[in-house]
């Protein structure tokens, strides 16, 4: 195992150490001890980038079940690399925030270990090559999550807001796995950096397409993009620090690497670019128009983070056109680059809105804007901090979120311009999609800051105060990063942008990346005019057009078709189920013996069935006799009321067996037949003997026969397997190997006690088990039942 192998691992490892931690030190806030972690893991990366921007991309392989080709195999490259920092980075912030906001008497046992739980599961995610271990790190992002979500185990929104966001994205990274098999079958490996490699092969295959939706369907769920956006706002029911690290900075974002990373998987497909661009324009202006009118500051947050990852992935599906061949390179290399570069900035600006919406609720006892005003002067380092990241977010100068966004608007100007035939009828509206959601992400910005922090004041239910330091640190670099970054975005582009970017791209020499703030009068620039201008006046009349919300009813919403359709699954499988769980064993077995038929018929026609009858062996008058013993006892069987015939005809049957095998030569099995049909006549006999004199039950003709049917099928196809197996053999007889080697590997002369003593000695050994479980079982019934009959006893006395 390698350094880099041990630090994934690293925060797994914490989370086993801190139960004990907690357990035995209570006095210092548990995240003291959980702080170190991810600042670890953050320093080494940054020693990482000298060699990442140098073009030498970092493999190291590591056997974890090699036999199914699933291996730990690490891979860090420009993109792996800038997700691993923003994870771990972000990540010490988050936790030296949650020690301020986290009292000790909450469950921070609990906490700190999920939270650990979830950083190495979104490690894992970014750096890992096999998409088998990619799978497994993704699901446990999902459980970790939902743990999170519901830490206040309590309010029953945190638990419906879980739920909601484990079904929606297991349900993708359902479907993902089936695209990373599908994609495993077409290039036979499990490697995502060889499947690049092969991508003209994925192209030529059939599945290939099916595989990209199956991909997408994974990507889109966790990254909350339209119309799976639906689970993120019910999340933020969970602490801050949960919605400041998962909703903006990490997880929602493992889909936007999935599409990042598979890119030049699917570079050949339009399907791909299409699909991601419009659902991403989509995303953005759908949820950016829900987030004007909510008044939850976390829920406005919400529908700001769903709208930005909609901006996001636009670009990334515009800048897949770059790899696709027959476009312009140029043109969308700009888009990437802005992907990449808001991913960046979005981290920084969201993750200081989430922490000081926290302060907000945490020093006034309130969310919601309603309540809310005049903060300003009260908490001035909140409201500054509030003032430059929903600046940035809004697109203004000289945040890092006006380069970002002015790089958005630009590429949607050139796909609009270009003449690629699949969008050319429906170009025109990508910029227009992308200026209104801008614009009311202008309006709901200003909301954030004017809303919150000037105006009237209210009654809140504590008395407004600035937070203490402690909670303030890490909004306040967030705050700087945004500023520094918008005055010197150079900084990253070439030691963060631009490797990863290339990853990206799928390119061996680096991109080249200069961003600045004046391009002269553009498109772009002209468009944030307009956004600012349009919003400003959209704020300041808000009144006066919030009323077209009104018609979105609430039975027509996505909440509510998901919420339907949990009540209806819930009612039908309960419909279902109690009708075909109906207590009845023969009930039972009418299914299975139903299904095992119809199923092996279908089987049976479809490979098609040849019987050869040419080398049966003769059947003789002795076993006809017994043919006819064993249908007239049954059809008796079938007939009588009586329990003591029934029994009677029922060990005829046993005994008819006993001597098949006995004219067959297999005295061993004869000689068991006859003991254990003994035995278990008797047993029936005495069992009987003491049961109540109940009449059987009145069967109707329709139940009669459906049995005859079922009973008439199963035989039959018993018979049709048994002659198809006899007539094509497609192995060799094992019975040769045993009779060749019953001596000399088992010194044994009775084949039959060598096969199941030694041959199958794990088959016996088991079954042997199994029947002392059961002895040990029904012990135990016997000595409950005793008890609990002298306790009766003692209790009559």
């Amino acid at each position: 195992m390698t350094l880099l192998h041990f630090l994934i691992l690293l925060p797994l490892i914490a989370a086993v150490i801190i139960p004990v931690v907690y357990k035995y030190q209570k006095d210092i806030h548990l995240g003291w001890f959980v702080l170190p972690v991810p600042f670890v893991i953050v320093s080494y990366l940054f020693t990482l980038i000298p060699t990442v921007k140098s073009g030498s991309n970092i493999y190291y392989t590591l056997n974890f079940m090699p036999k199914i080709g699933m291996n730990f195999d690490v891979y860090i490259d420009g993109l792996g690399l800038l997700f691993a920092i923003l994870i771990s980075g972000i990540g010490t912030l988050v936790v030296l925030y949650s020690i301020g906001y986290l009292s000790k008497d909450e469950k921070l046992g609990n906490f700190y270990v999920y939270l650990l739980m979830f950083m190495a599961a979104m490690l894992g995610v970014v750096t890992i090559d096999n998409v088998l271990m990619l799978y497994m790190f993704w699901e446990l992002t999902s459980i970790s999550s939902f743990l999170l979500i519901a830490f206040w185990t309590t309010k029953e929104r945190s638990t419906y807001g879980a739920q909601k966001s484990m079904l929606i994205t297991m349900f993708g990274g359902f479907m993902m796995l089936g695209g990373f098999i599908l994609l495993s079958i077409i290039t036979e490996t499990f490697s995502i950096r060889e499947m690049i490699a092969s991508s003209d092969v994925i192209a030529s295959s059939g599945v290939g397409v099916i595989a990209l939706v199956l991909i997408l369907l994974g990507a889109f769920t966790k990254s909350a993009q339209f119309p799976f956006y639906i689970w993120l706002p019910d999340a933020m029911e969970a602490p801050t620090p949960v919605s400041a690290y998962l909703h903006s900075a990490t997880m929602v974002k493992a889909g936007l690497y999935l599409v990042a990373r598979f890119t030049p998987v699917f570079m050949w497909s339009l399907t791909w670019v299409n699909t991601i661009l419009i659902i991403g324009l989509i995303t953005l202006a759908w949820a950016s128009f829900n987030a004007v009118v909510k008044d939850d500051m976390k829920a406005v947050l919400a529908f700001s983070t769903v709208s930005q990852l909609g901006l996001i992935m636009s670009l990334l599906g515009l800048g897949a056109l770059a790899v696709t061949a027959g476009f312009n390179e140029e043109i969308f290399t700009v888009a990437v680059i802005a992907a990449v570069f808001h991913i960046i900035n979005h981290a920084t600006f969201k993750g200081a809105l989430f922490m000081v919406t926290g302060i907000v609720d945490h020093q006034t006892g309130t969310r919601s804007i309603k309540r809310l005003g005049a903060l300003m002067t009260i908490m001035p380092i909140s409201f500054t901090i509030t003032l430059i990241t929903a600046f940035s977010m809004a697109g203004l100068p000289p945040f890092n979120g006006f380069l970002s966004k002015e790089m958005f608007l630009e590429a949607m100007f050139e796909i609009s311009q270009s003449n690629i035939t699949i969008l050319s009828t429906i170009s025109v509206l990508f910029p227009l999609l992308a200026i209104l959601g801008s614009i009311f992400t202008f309006v709901y910005s200003m909301k954030l800051i004017f809303g919150v922090f000037t105006g009237e004041s209210f009654d809140t239910p504590k008395e407004p105060s600035e937070a203490p330091m402690l909670m303030l640190i890490s909004p306040v670099i967030l705050a700087s990063l945004v500023v520094i970054i918008g005055l010197f975005p150079n900084i990253l582009s070439n030691t963060i942008i631009s490797p990863a970017a290339s990853a990206i791209l799928d390119r061996q020499n680096f991109v080249d990346v200069s961003i600045s703030f004046w391009h002269g009068v553009t498109p772009a620039l002209l468009s944030t005019i307009l956004i600012v201008l349009v919003g400003a006046l959209l704020y300041y009349f808000r009144e006066s057009w919030m009323f077209i919300y009104d018609y979105i009813k609430e039975r027509f919403t996505l909440n509510n078709f998901y919420d339907q359709s949990l009540v209806n699954s819930t009612k039908y499988s309960n419909k279902v189920t109690n009708t075909l769980s109906t207590g009845f064993l023969r009930t039972y077995l009418l299914y299975i013996f139903g299904f095992l038929t119809i199923f092996s018929i279908v089987t049976m026609f479809r490979t098609g069935l040849n019987l050869s009858l040419t080398d049966l062996a003769p059947i003789g008058i002795q076993e006809v006799i017994l043919i006819v013993v064993i249908l007239v006892s049954l059809g008796i069987i079938m007939i009588t009321k009586s329990r003591m015939v029934s029994i009677i005809m029922l060990g005829a049957v046993g005994f008819s067996m006993a001597l098949f095998f006995v004219f067959f030569r297999a005295p061993d099995l004869a000689l068991t037949q006859l003991a254990i049909e003994t035995v278990t006549t008797t047993l029936f006999l005495v069992c009987f003997y003491h049961l109540p004199k109940v009449s059987k039950l009145p069967e109707t003709r329709q139940f009669k026969l459906t049995n005859f049917i079922v009973a008439v099928m199963v035989g039959a196809v018993s018979i049709l397997i048994g002659l198809s197996a006899y007539s094509h053999r497609i192995f060799e007889s094992i019975s040769e190997y045993h009779i060749e080697h019953v001596y000399d590997l088992a010194a044994g002369k009775n084949m039959v006690n060598v096969i199941l003593v030694d041959f199958r000695g794990y088959d016996t050994v088991f079954e042997t088990v199994v029947f002392a479980i059961a002895g040990i079982g029904i012990y135990i019934l016997m000595r409950m039942t005793s008890l609990r009959k002298d306790d009766e006893n003692e209790e009559h006395t």
